[in-house]
């Protein structure tokens, strides 16, 4: 199994990343703030605009160290990578059933399930912690149209149809989240998902995370020897990482969603941590950013045991295991792609 290693999240817009020798080095006007030796690393992400050498770059490519450079609403801008690597023959597999609509609405299905599967099981999570809560009748309905959804889902024959399905529940997931948030609600309102840009406290903090989650799924299909760009659920996009938005459906109610609602629920942010700005956009301050991020980082590094593999690993190599388990689907090893089913 991969060692979980380490990725470097670097904030400070005045921050310039070099190179010395083997290591990784952040200065700030011409000051050295942080020293890490490359090898410790796996990735690299950027928030506001970061000078890079051209050296680092190159030291990064060399050593398969992924650079990311995203925006501090959390939009992604752009990432370096190294020469494509991998198994020639694995990646001709992955073409060839992404362009088999047969075959590509299987393994889209898979996606889906564990993406429904995972919503459904935040829901039931809080009624069992709050059935005395407000709401509770409204997001028992829902998890129970949930999994309606999940039953249905194995009857479709086309993309068309599983990404409806695919919709439909995650509008009906997303209509009962406010109820989750048990504390700070005068601030922490979710009256629905807003994306580009975020427009409430509860999307800045999901769009944030939903990306550097993207960034790890892209990492850990680059690293099994996928084309993260070619997906199934996802069609081809010109920049897109499809494949990495696809493994991140079902991972996001657990990766992110309730790592969001135990931040906000245990008063871990506050209002104090948000902007708004004129044209109705919410970011985070540089200080919440660092916070939530060093608290994703020890999120990581918690064990649970994957119920396929049925091994203890940390969490922070789900992602990972899961572009295995696709990889070996592919390859023929496996029926059927597993999708992570959290309990």
């Amino acid at each position: 199994m991969r060692k979980l290693l380490n990725t470097l999240y670097v904030t400070l817009p005045e921050a310039y990343l070099g190179r010395d020798g083997e290591n990784v080095v952040v200065r700030v006007s011409e000051e050295e703030r942080f020293r890490v030796p490359i090898h410790n690393l796996e990735g690299i992400v950027c928030f506001n605009y970061v000078g890079t050498s051209p050296s680092l770059m190159g030291l990064c490519c060399e050593r398969g160290v992924s650079l990311s450079y995203i925006a501090s609403s959390g939009r992604f801008l752009a990432r370096v990578t190294g020469p494509v690597s991998g198994n020639v023959l694995l990646r001709r597999r992955q073409y060839r059933l992404t362009d088999n609509m047969e075959d590509a609405t299987a393994i889209a299905i898979s996606f889906v399930s564990g993406k429904i599967h995972n919503c459904r099981n935040v829901l039931l999570r809080y009624l069992r912690d709050h059935d005395d809560k407000g709401g509770s009748a409204e997001v028992g309905e829902v998890a129970n149209r949930l999994s309606a959804y999940g039953r249905s889902l194995h009857e479709q024959s086309t993309l068309d149809s599983v990404r409806g399905i695919e919709g439909d529940s995650a509008r009906e997931y997303y209509s009962v989240f406010d109820h989750l948030i048990s504390s700070q609600k005068e601030t922490f309102k979710f009256r629905g998902r807003t994306r580009r840009p975020p427009f409430d406290e509860v999307n800045a903090l999901l769009s944030f995370l939903y990306t550097i989650l993207a960034h790890d799924c892209a990492a850990a299909l680059e690293t099994v020897g996928l084309d993260p760009q070619v997906g199934f659920l996802h069609r081809d996009r010109p920049g897109r990482m499809s494949l990495a938005l696809d493994l991140m459906e079902e991972l996001r109610p657990y990766l992110v969603d309730r790592f969001v609602l135990t931040l906000i629920n245990n008063g871990q942010v506050g209002p104090r941590g948000f902007t708004r700005k004129e044209s109705g956009a919410v970011i985070m301050d540089e200080e919440t950013r660092r916070y939530v991020i060093g608290e994703w980082q020890k999120r990581k590094l918690g064990e649970i045991t994957h119920p396929f593999l049925n091994e203890r690993i940390s969490v922070g190599l789900i992602p990972y295991v899961q572009a295995l388990l696709l990889a070996r689907h592919l390859r023929g090893d496996l029926d059927g792609y597993p999708p992570f089913l959290m309990r």
